[in-house]
């Protein structure tokens, strides 16, 4: 370390603070709470970095400014700038509630019972339904191309791929739509 690196750091006297606490801070954390949109809390932990900003730097104090509230309430604001970029830098916090609805996160063996379930009541439905559903499901085909490799008309591709979901629905309750 240099030895300008490793001289002790300057900080403000304690009663100095005090002091700034008294003379400033009511005024400091209404306008801090107007930033944070009412936000007890954020408004007392800017007030409290505010006066620590104001104990690591003594100099503030020592300008020949008739008050110090200018400083701290710039100090303040630059603050809770910097801490509302931080909130929308970083993914919105959610409560537990919400975790409660939201869908569990993928489960291997879980996709691998339903693709078994899948499979099953699709070798369960008639062969025409089958058939239209491995092209528009499985294959990705449109109505169009199912039509043409089937040689059937797109109307009939739409009816069974109706009926054959229906039916799927009725064979495996529990994963439609209304499983949730």
């Amino acid at each position: 370390m240099t030895s300008s690196a490793s001289s002790l750091q300057q900080h403000t006297d304690e009663r100095a603070i005090a002091d700034l606490q008294r003379d400033h801070g009511k005024a400091l954390f209404c306008f801090l709470l107007g930033l944070t949109y009412g936000d007890r809390q954020r408004a007392e932990d800017l007030l409290q970095e505010t006066l620590v900003r104001a104990w690591q730097h003594p100099e503030a104090l020592a300008s020949d400014h008739e008050s110090l509230r200018p400083w701290l309430f710039t100090v303040g604001r630059r603050l809770a700038i910097d801490a509302r970029r931080a909130r929308r830098a970083r993914p919105h916090e959610v409560g537990d509630d919400v975790l409660e609805h939201s869908a569990l996160p993928d489960d291997h063996v879980e996709r691998s019972v339903t693709a078994l379930d899948v499979r099953q009541a699709v070798g369960a439905l008639r062969g025409e339904h089958r058939d239209v559903l491995a092209q528009v499901y499985f294959r990705g085909r449109s109505v169009a191309e199912a039509s043409e490799a089937l040689g059937i008309p797109a109307g009939t591709v739409k009816s069974r791929t109706y009926y054959a979901l229906r039916a799927l629905r009725k064979i495996l309750p529990g994963y439609g739509r209304d499983a949730a």
